[in-house]
C-alpha cells in the first residue's frame, strides 16, 4: 500500500508520526506520507518537524516516509505562496484540501490550487470538467478517498478523470489508526468509484510514480 494522505498529532491525527508509520509498517504499507493540516500559520512549525521524523524513520525501517503537508481552507488567493512556502521548507509532496462537499471550502480552491502545482487535490468533491481537464495539462493527481463524508463524491471525480484522462490516486486522509487499509481494500476502494481493472491499477501505479519522483527529487 502506497498512502500519500494522512495526519499525525501535528493537526488532528490522534498519534505521533513514529506509531503513524509503524502502524503502517504492520499493515503492509511500502511508503506513506505525513500531511498535516495548515494554513500560514503553522506551516513552518509542521513542515521542518516532520521532515526530520521522515529522514529518521526511513533510514531506519523498510518503509518510504514521505515529508508533506495539507494546506487547508485557506483563501484561494494564498494558496501559490503556501506551495511554494511549504516545498521551501522541506515538503516534498503537497497536498491541498480540495472542495469536498462535506466541508465549506472556498470556491475556487480546486482551480487554485492546480494552478499552484500541487502534487494531489485531495477529495475535489464536484470538480468542473474544466479544472480536471487543467489538473489533467499539469500533472495533477485527483484523489479518490477512503475516508467517510468525502469518499461520496468518487464516483464523480473517477468518472470525469476517467473520460479525460487525469492522474488519479488513491488515499485513505488518515486521522486514527483505524484508517490505515491494505492494499486490498484501496482496490475495492476504486473499483466502488466506478473504475474497471485497468483503472484501478492506473491509479495504485500513480502514487508508486508519485514516490518514484519524489525519491528522485530528493533521496530519503
Amino acid at each position: 500500500m502506497i498512502d500519500l494522505h494522512t495526519h499525525s498529532l501535528f493537526s488532528d491525527g490522534v498519534l505521533v508520526p513514529a506509531e503513524l508509520v509503524r502502524r503502517a509498517m504492520v499493515k503492509g504499507y511500502e511508503a506513506i506520507a505525513i500531511t498535516d493540516h495548515a494554513d500560514s500559520s503553522n506551516l513552518d512549525f509542521i513542515v521542518p518537524r516532520v521532515a526530520a521524523v521522515a529522514r529518521e524513520l526511513s533510514g531506519l525501517w523498510p518503509i518510504v516516509v514521505i515529508p508533506g503537508i495539507e494546506i487547508t481552507h485557506v483563501p484561494p488567493e494564498t494558496i501559490p505562496a503556501l506551495v511554494k512556502k511549504a516545498r521551501s521548507l522541506g515538503a516534498a509532496l503537497v497536498v491541498m484540501h480540495g472542495e469536498t462537499i462535506v466541508e465549506p471550502v472556498m470556491p475556487g480552491t480546486n482551480r487554485a490550487a492546480i494552478m499552484a502545482g500541487v502534487d494531489i487535490l485531495a477529495h475535489p468533491g464536484l470538480i468542473t470538467r474544466p479544472d480536471v481537464l487543467l489538473a489533467k495539462k499539469r500533472g495533477v493527481c485527483l484523489e479518490i478517498s477512503a475516508r467517510k463524508g468525502h469518499s461520496l463524491s468518487n464516483g464523480h471525480v473517477a468518472s470525469l478523470a476517467t473520460e479525460i484522462g487525469a492522474k488519479l490516486v488513491v488515499d485513505t486522509d488518515a486521522h486514527e489508526p483505524g484508517d490505515l487499509i491494505t492494499v486490498e481494500f484501496a482496490r475495492q476502494v476504486l473499483s466502488a468509484a466506478g473504475l474497471d481493472k485497468k483503472g484501478v491499477s492506473s491509479a495504485l501505479k500513480n502514487s508508486r510514480e508519485l514516490v518514484n519522483k519524489i525519491l528522485g527529487g530528493k533521496p530519503n
